[in-house]
């Protein structure tokens, strides 16, 4: 009886050892295919962008000032990454003070019953598609910010970066709220018995102990403002233009996104310009990738 129960033991060591030992060698799979998928979504943008260097230098491609793909196939792309950068910047700057801001509220300051309408609210916003913000853009923002601030056109990269900020903003809300709640209570216990008040304990205790959630979420809501295209295709006049001051922010511009999406379906596959669009893209994923990585690197040193 006892052998039988011996034996017993051990199969059932042998199966939690074996269903462990595939199901390590199950997660290593997954993260080497990730990374490998990652890897051939690059030389795939790269393959196809070669053909480009024929006539142009990668220098030249991205200090170029003009962009003429036809007739005079002319691809300076400089104004394409100036204008992302700008609409993004204005994003950032419209949407994260907000967005913590609201989080701190849903999370710390808002009474039970509030935070319940809230919070799904915020998740409603999340899902709202990208088509239909740009169109409201298109008809209710630029419009007004055309009669209010006396513009030739209200299509221009302060239209693009409130609604990316819009866009950005229910992101940034979620993580940075789910960042402020897995703080231990006792920090803010803590706190309260040393003798701080509300506020300060907020600013002074619970934000910082959460700075690397909230920084998780400012970078995601970043990726999803880098990476959008119908919204900005929509409301940011699509003017291959170089921003030269502060005040192109009140121009039309073009992003990269937009530039791929405007003209890959007109483009000629045997001509100059469909590798140009395809460096384009693999400009994008060299500023997207960078964004995470710098995302990653200060998380891992916030940890420290």
């Amino acid at each position: 009886m006892r052998m039988r129960e011996r034996i017993g033991t051990m199969n059932t060591k042998q199966l939690s050892r074996a269903g462990e030992f595939i199901i390590e060698k199950g997660i290593i799979c997954c993260g080497v295919a990730t990374i490998a998928i990652v890897l051939f979504i690059f030389i795939f943008l790269l393959n196809d962008a070669l053909p480009i260097f024929k006539t142009n230098t990668l220098w030249q491609l991205i200090s170029g000032r003009d962009w003429y793909p036809v007739p005079d196939e002319v691809f300076g792309m400089l104004p394409l990454i100036l204008g992302s950068a700008l609409v993004t910047v204005g994003a950032i700057v419209i949407g994260v003070p907000i967005a913590v801001a609201s989080a701190i509220f849903i999370g710390e300051v808002a009474t039970p019953r509030v935070r319940e309408l809230l919070k799904p609210a915020v998740e409603v916003l999340a899902a709202i598609p990208s088509v239909v913000i740009g169109f409201i853009g298109l008809a209710l923002l630029a419009p007004l910010l055309q009669k209010t601030m006396n513009l030739n056109t209200g299509q221009c990269a302060l239209t693009g970066a409130i609604m990316l900020a819009f866009m950005s903003m229910p992101t940034i809300i979620t993580i940075s709220e789910d960042a402020l709640h897995a703080v231990p209570q006792d920090y803010k216990a803590a706190a309260y018995a040393l003798g701080a008040t509300r506020w300060q304990t907020i600013i002074g205790v619970l934000v910082p102990a959460a700075r690397s959630g909230i920084l998780a979420g400012i970078m995601l809501g970043i990726g999803r403002a880098v990476g959008e295209t119908m919204t900005v295709l929509m409301v940011t006049g699509n003017a291959a233009v170089m921003p030269t001051n502060i005040q192109s922010i009140l121009a039309p511009v073009r992003t990269l996104t937009a530039t791929i999406a405007a003209e890959m379906g007109e483009t000629d596959r045997y001509g100059a310009h469909y590798p140009a669009l395809f460096m384009v893209g693999a400009i994008l994923f060299v500023i997207t990738f960078t964004i995470n990585l710098v995302a990653d690197l200060a998380l891992r040193q916030n940890r420290k």
